[in-house]
């Protein structure tokens, strides 16, 4: 029974000190998202104290509040995603996603398209520079974008009436290098390459006004 208490005493102190060192490392890490020292430290933290919990089962038949499974260190960057200093994690899922997007717009007035861009223009340029004139539909659109955050939601203007467009979301090996394309090129960014996978499609169709949708269903009436 003595060597049974040297033991459980062992156990306990290696709980203290593994209790300590995770301390430590939460510490120095100062909030740093995904340390990898932290992650190590709290696997040595669970494993120490699942070693104690067994041992003072099978001293005592008594068990700590501790509610907590073995980690396999050579399996847990697989199982949890962390990566140990100098080894790469294996995930079998992709790690850059691909979101291609392209929507259409019928430009009812283009005149008016080009005033609401010239107002945006106006808007971000300072008080004692005086904007250049918006020349033509796409540079109206370009501006609307760049006056916004940028996303598709910057044209939602009435200027605009969107039609069909796709979204497509594909599995690709690595992300886009934008300084291998030139500015001008207007297929090399969205073009997929030979082991890009398309996961799906999703089709988008604009709703229709209510109005003339109730319109059209009385007109084919008899």
């Amino acid at each position: 029974m003595t060597d049974q208490h040297g033991e459980l005493d062992a156990a306990l102190e290696r709980v203290i000190d593994a209790a300590r060192a995770h301390l430590t490392a939460v510490r120095t890490a100062q909030g740093r998202v995904d340390d990898d020292d932290v992650w190590q430290a709290y696997v040595a933290l669970n494993n120490a104290s699942c070693a104690y919990d067994e041992q003072l089962l099978d001293a005592f038949g008594e068990v700590t509040p501790w509610d907590v499974e073995s980690i396999d260190p050579d399996e847990a960057d697989e199982r949890f995603g962390a990566a140990a200093e100098g080894v790469e994690a294996t995930d079998p899922h992709p790690r850059v996603i691909s979101v291609r997007q392209r929507r259409d717009y019928r430009v009812p007035s283009v005149a008016a398209l080009i005033r609401v861009a010239e107002a945006a223009r106006r808007e971000g340029t300072p008080t004692d520079d005086e904007p250049v004139a918006v020349e033509g539909v796409g540079e109206a659109v370009l501006e609307l974008l760049q006056s916004g955050d940028g996303s598709l939601s910057a044209l939602d203007v009435p200027e605009l009436e969107p039609l069909d467009g796709v979204v497509m979301v594909s599995e690709v090996g690595a992300s886009v290098d934008l300084e291998s394309f030139d500015d001008d090129d207007p297929v090399g960014p969205f073009q997929p390459a030979d082991d890009d996978r398309l996961v799906g499609r999703l089709d988008e169709h604009p709703f229709l006004d209510l109005e003339d949708e109730e319109h059209d269903h009385a007109g084919h009436r008899h």
